[in-house]
């Protein structure tokens, strides 16, 4: 493994605990502030910066996509994000210790199995840990952002119906931040350009996908319990750019009998794992404050 992977997967431990904290705070101020509505995502979703709860999620946030960005800039995206799938175990400590919610043992094995899961499929794509693997076809990379994006709106759709909860809008946030993810790092590349970077077509592309991931996962995190929507958000974050790799980017793949079994079984605890979580919760605005 290079030094400059090394240094990319450090980044993306910084990552991880960066993105819970984010996380939780802005659930903090989301669970004040009023509803997110998808006629006016954008007068209402400026409304929750007057929470100054998500105002410090938000800061804390984008330091954890800066942190993202250099470490998808200096490794292979499989790698990186089975760092970060396997932090995301620290959710539950972190809720527990340092937040002060009561997080149920169906939620502690289930963030445990979904990131457990995530870093054993990410483990079975090997061989790609001497370059950071930037390499592909346009037409790919754009098949596969369109995909992402439109599984995510379908599953906005259904979870913005009133009573439905916020599971199926946290897995909306992950599949459209994935997407978002997969264009960051075709576009690590370009990095050295500076401000040039601006004018890439791809910056227009992160920046959309960017902003309509946080209206819908700021819905997400006022209408469900933390633990399992930041859980199923990351999940589906993570499968859509660890998928990529070999997709998008050319990343070998185990050929053996073994590396399959066990990539199939990575994707069946991930699945078993969000089965675990607890089902979509409605939380009043009264009962929120």
């Amino acid at each position: 493994m290079s030094a400059s992977v090394q240094i990319g997967l450090l980044f993306a431990v910084g990552t991880a605990f960066a993105s819970i904290v984010g996380f939780l705070f802005k659930q903090r101020g989301a669970v004040e502030s009023p509803a997110v509505e998808w006629r006016r995502p954008l007068a209402t979703s400026l409304a929750l910066f007057r929470s100054r709860w998500y105002v410090l999620g938000i800061v804390i946030a984008t330091a954890s996509w800066g942190l993202h960005v250099t470490a998808l800039s200096l490794a292979p995206i499989t790698l990186v994000q089975s760092v970060i799938a396997g932090g995301l175990v620290l959710l539950t400590v972190i809720a527990d210790r340092l937040f002060g919610m009561r997080v149920t043992r169906r939620e502690w094995i289930g963030v445990a199995a979904c990131a457990a899961g995530l870093a054993f499929l990410a483990a079975t794509l090997d061989g790609a840990a001497g370059s950071a693997h930037s390499d592909y076809a346009v037409p790919t990379l754009a098949l596969y952002v369109t995909a992402g994006l439109g599984l995510g709106a379908a599953a906005a759709a259904h979870g913005w119906r009133p009573g439905t909860g916020g599971i199926a809008l946290a897995a909306s946030a992950g599949l459209i931040w994935g997407a978002s993810d997969v264009a960051i790092k075709a576009q690590s590349d370009d990095l050295d350009r500076g401000l040039l970077v601006l004018a890439h077509p791809l910056t227009l592309v992160i920046v959309v996908l960017s902003a309509a991931g946080l209206v819908v996962s700021s819905r997400s995190l006022q209408i469900g319990k933390a633990v399992p929507v930041i859980a199923v958000t990351s999940a589906a974050a993570n499968l859509t750019t660890i998928a990529s790799g070999p997709i998008v980017f050319g990343e070998p793949l185990p050929d053996d009998a073994l590396g399959l079994t066990v990539r199939l079984l990575a994707f069946a605890l991930v699945i078993v794992a969000a089965a675990l979580t607890p089902g979509p919760v409605r939380v009043a605005a009264g009962a929120a404050r």
